[in-house]
């Protein structure tokens, strides 16, 4: 078990007691289910800790008076049938006024099928999910479409002369979806799609693609799968002997590979960036969220591109929180408040929300690892 499980559920209960004793005081309360333990826990317990160092910055500065805000998390244990039940029962126990930090395909779309959503009249605001989504109400992201990932990981390819490629990708319903982006985002570059091979939805099964993929090689094969599914396609491809140049989508965690893969076998794959570096102060967000690092006294897990992108989300939170001003909230302001967002910036990233179009940005770029398995920074082009 990561040292930080404990720290998040003991802070859970804090929080859930003290919204309890706090109602009518102020208190917002937002709400997340995700994977605390798991194959991809470590990717759900750093969006957590990033939207808590936003929510304890604007505690601290008063960024939107007569509020303060906490975090209730609970643990799906990666488990899509519990990501259901848990929400409900946090919606009884904690009476949320959001909630924010979901993941994975099969878990959010029970969320958006059960219909608890327009039911309890609730946003979500941040989720990481593989899929092609179409714009669902009550659902809110701070990232880039998936679609654009795509784009942008064809579009460089191109540039390089690299135009017979494969895809690795989760099978399930949101297949056909993501197949049309491929194919729009390939005849845009002219490129062709030689090789198409997923693994079982939910699963980290991928010996039987990894196979394609050496019986027909392409020149680039874009990983557009799960973190855990992802780190272990690579591995194993590698270890198989497999060249083709290596790109994954942006939810293929690149700190757990960093973790698990030697430096041999992550050299040279490439990895879409869906929020600015939180490694490196280059903008005033990546200064706000520098800075909350260094002064978050419990803080045990090292800054990632998980992290940064929760810290945008309870950034999102709170100005949502902030535009409907001192009033208590309730949960039709704070989404006519998010419907409200045109060109948020926070200093080097912007979110930009309006009825029916909830992607919230189109920032992405591309980064690739060096000899060290660090992140060498993004692609020029």
């Amino acid at each position: 078990m990561h040292p930080f499980i404990p720290m998040l559920r003991k802070a859970a209960v804090a929080c859930a007691l003290f919204a309890a004793q706090s109602a009518g005081a102020g208190q917002i309360v937002i709400g997340q289910v995700a994977p605390l333990e798991g194959l991809d826990a470590f990717q759900g317990q750093a969006y957590s800790a990033g939207i808590q160092l936003a929510f304890d910055n604007a505690n601290k500065a008063g960024e939107a008076p007569g509020h303060t805000f906490s975090l209730v998390s609970k643990d799906d244990g990666q488990r899509p049938d519990s990501t259901l039940s848990q929400t409900l029962d946090l919606l009884a126990e904690a009476k949320p006024l959001a909630l924010a930090g979901y993941f994975g395909n099969t878990g959010l779309a029970e969320i958006v099928r059960s219909g608890v959503l327009p039911r309890e009249k609730i946003a979500l605001v941040g989720y990481r999910a593989t899929e092609i989504r179409a714009d669902t109400p009550y659902l809110y992201n701070v990232r880039a479409d998936l679609r654009d990932e795509i784009h942008k990981m064809v579009e460089h390819l191109a540039t390089v002369g690299i135009r017979r490629l494969g895809i690795f990708h989760e099978a399930g319903p949101g297949e056909k979806a993501l197949n049309e982006a491929v194919d729009a985002a390939a005849q845009k570059a002219g490129a062709t799609i030689l090789v198409r091979a997923s693994h079982p939805m939910g699963t980290t099964q991928v010996s039987s693609a990894v196979r394609a993929f050496l019986d027909k090689p392409p020149q680039a094969i874009l990983i557009l799968t799960s973190g855990a599914a992802g780190v272990g396609f690579i591995e194993q491809y590698r270890m198989s002997g497999g060249n083709a140049q290596l790109l994954a989508q942006s939810g293929t965690d690149f700190e757990q590979m960093a973790q698990r893969l030697g430096h041999e076998t992550l050299r040279g794959v490439t990895i879409a960036q869906v929020t600015p570096s939180p490694y490196r102060i280059s903008s005033r967000l990546g200064k706000e969220f520098s800075d909350a690092v260094a002064k978050a006294p419990n803080l045990e897990m090292p800054p990632s591109y998980a992290m940064m992108e929760g810290f945008i989300a309870g950034k999102v939170i709170v100005e949502a929180v902030r535009r409907i001003g001192s009033k208590p909230p309730s949960r039709e302001a704070f989404v006519a408040a998010l419907d409200s967002l045109r060109r948020f910036d926070m200093g080097g990233y912007s979110v930009n929300y309006e009825p029916g179009a909830h992607s919230g940005s189109r920032f992405v770029e591309l980064s690739i690892i060096g000899n060290a398995g660090k992140d060498r920074g993004k692609i020029r082009q």
